[in-house]
């Protein structure tokens, strides 16, 4: 049997206070998710919405929910009231989506801009050229109910650890290129998200101010 509360703790022991640590709860019961909560972790990450409404309704309310997976338009409005960050925003569309609906609903929610880093199509995300040509563009500047924090990115699924430690290593750089060109002076713009359970000690070197650790936490699924 898993003990989850001994893993956070082995994990803590590892990981630099500065970087932020989500637990990836899909597809946890939500007495795992209780268990990690009763040992001191408090951010946690889903990337389905509807799992992620569900959890939220049977679980403490001082949690932060962070939503990590793709995410369709069409599911924002529902996803609104629930999340403290949406780290996947992988398109202008999504970006404009979010802004409309935390709008309605009276909310500024952080946000991610995710970039394709990995050499896997199925991958989603952003080029640097786009995420500059958005930046640029007037319809990102009059957009009030976002605020971007970031970037995020996964590596290619591979045991290469050069490979994997390159992907980070741009991630890096476009993080450094974004924040001179578009968020010089802006402090809320500082979290880069990388890192998963078989490569968080890679991406901490390279600079991740957040990882999302599932199986190392939870067991495997």
């Amino acid at each position: 049997m898993t003990d989850i509360a001994e893993n956070i703790m082995l994990l803590r022991q590892e990981i630099p206070g500065s970087v932020k640590m989500v637990a990836v709860s899909k597809l946890k019961q939500v007495s795992d998710i209780l268990v990690a909560y009763e040992a001191g972790q408090r951010l946690f990450g889903e990337n389905r919405v509807q799992e992620l409404i569900n959890k939220t309704g049977l679980l403490p309310a001082d949690i932060e929910w962070h939503f990590v997976g793709h995410l369709q338009s069409n599911k924002v409005r529902q996803l609104i009231p629930h999340v403290s960050m949406i780290q996947s925003v992988d398109s202008f569309k999504l970006l404009l989506a979010i802004d409309r609906k935390a709008m309605e609903t009276g909310r500024i929610i952080d946000c991610l801009i995710q970039f394709h880093i990995a050499r896997e199509i199925s991958k989603f995300g952003f080029t640097i050229d786009e995420v500059d040509q958005m930046f640029e563009s007037e319809q990102f500047k009059s957009l009030r109910n976002v605020s971007i924090r970031g970037v995020m990115g996964m590596a290619t699924f591979t045991n290469d650890i050069d490979q994997v430690r390159n992907e980070f290593r741009y991630l890096k750089s476009c993080f450094d290129n974004i924040k001179m060109r578009h968020f010089k002076g802006d402090a809320g713009f500082k979290e880069i998200s990388m890192g998963m359970s078989g490569d968080y000690l890679i991406a901490i070197e390279e600079g991740a101010t957040i990882i999302r650790i599932g199986s190392k936490i939870f067991g495997e699924r």
